[in-house]
């Protein structure tokens, strides 16, 4: 469980490095960031899966629309995530993501027919809340606002995170993790590089490295969260996610210059909590779900 905990948290931090060099990597398209991020990571990845004996049998589905639907509603997910970047300070951005798990509830009610109860509501109103509350300041509705259009993005990308999410639960019963992730990686490099011909950039000098490097860090980033989950369950791994607002706020005070504000740091902490419930309401039910199996076989 401890191996899990800690592969966790390294993935989460190497995955607020790699946003930090997006944001570094300014002036260039989402659409040309996302084929960097996501062609770059594929060498890792296959790599990852050949070490593990997974790179023939991995790979194989019979899914291809559901990784059809995965890939554009992620990398759609990974735009709306790098064009927010622009106009946030990278602890606003990394704070708003944490909304996703909440989304997750209001998308498995809405899709998957999943109840959503007195508890699960209440995280749902508390993470809601935190939203506004980091909102707050930026609330000035004009052309020029820059900062809200990048709070609307960052929540548009946790929002249709949470929607890829989904999918991916609904996959899991058919589909293996390797092909998961690879056909992913494949399905965002292929869209990010149709943009091309609507603007892209050519690199100059450290962008390349900062482009290069997001990708490999996405690359090393999906590999260390997805074998977090061979070492300890979602429900106990998943609150050690949130210490990338700690790498967020170092990262933006040491080379952006990005102060946080108390805002944020009420809102963050309101979202994580409604996160952490939302977690703990989840492990409660899956613990009553095993009881009662147990003692339906006992009776049998």
């Amino acid at each position: 469980m401890i191996k899990g905990v800690f592969l966790i948290m390294g993935a989460v931090t190497v995955f607020t490095v790699m946003q930090s060099f997006i944001k570094a990597a300014d002036g260039y398209p989402a659409g040309q960031s996302v084929f960097f991020r996501s062609f770059f990571a594929l060498p890792i990845i296959l790599v990852w899966l050949w070490m593990k004996h997974d790179l023939r049998d991995g790979l194989k589905t019979n899914n291809w629309k559901g990784h059809g639907m995965r890939g554009l509603v992620g990398t759609c997910a990974m735009a709306c995530g790098f064009a927010g970047l622009k106009f946030l300070p990278l602890p606003d951005a990394t704070a708003l993501r944490f909304i996703t798990p909440v989304m997750i509830v209001i998308f498995a009610a809405l899709l998957l027919g999943e109840k959503i109860r007195l508890v699960r509501l209440g995280a749902v109103g508390v993470g809601l809340l935190g939203v506004l509350v980091i909102m707050w300041p930026k609330l000035e509705f004009d052309a020029g606002n820059l900062a809200l259009l990048g709070v609307g993005l960052t929540l548009m990308s946790a929002s249709l995170a949470a929607l890829a999410q989904v999918f991916i639960k609904a996959m899991t019963a058919t589909e293996k993790t390797a092909a998961i992730v690879f056909y992913f990686s494949m399905t965002a490099s292929v869209l990010g590089l149709m943009t091309s011909p609507f603007g892209w950039v050519m690199p100059l000098g450290w962008d390349w490295a900062l482009l290069i490097g997001a990708g490999l860090l996405g690359g090393v980033g999906q590999i260390l969260m997805t074998s977090s989950y061979r070492f300890a369950d979602a429900s106990v791994i998943a609150p050690f996610t949130y210490v990338s607002i700690l790498s967020a706020v170092f990262i933006g005070y040491v080379f952006f210059d990005e102060l946080p504000t108390w805002q944020m740091a009420i809102g963050a902490g309101m979202i994580i909590a409604a996160g952490i419930l939302i977690v703990w309401r989840e492990r409660s039910l899956g613990l009553k779900r095993t009881a009662e199996r147990k003692v339906l076989a006992q009776g049998k």
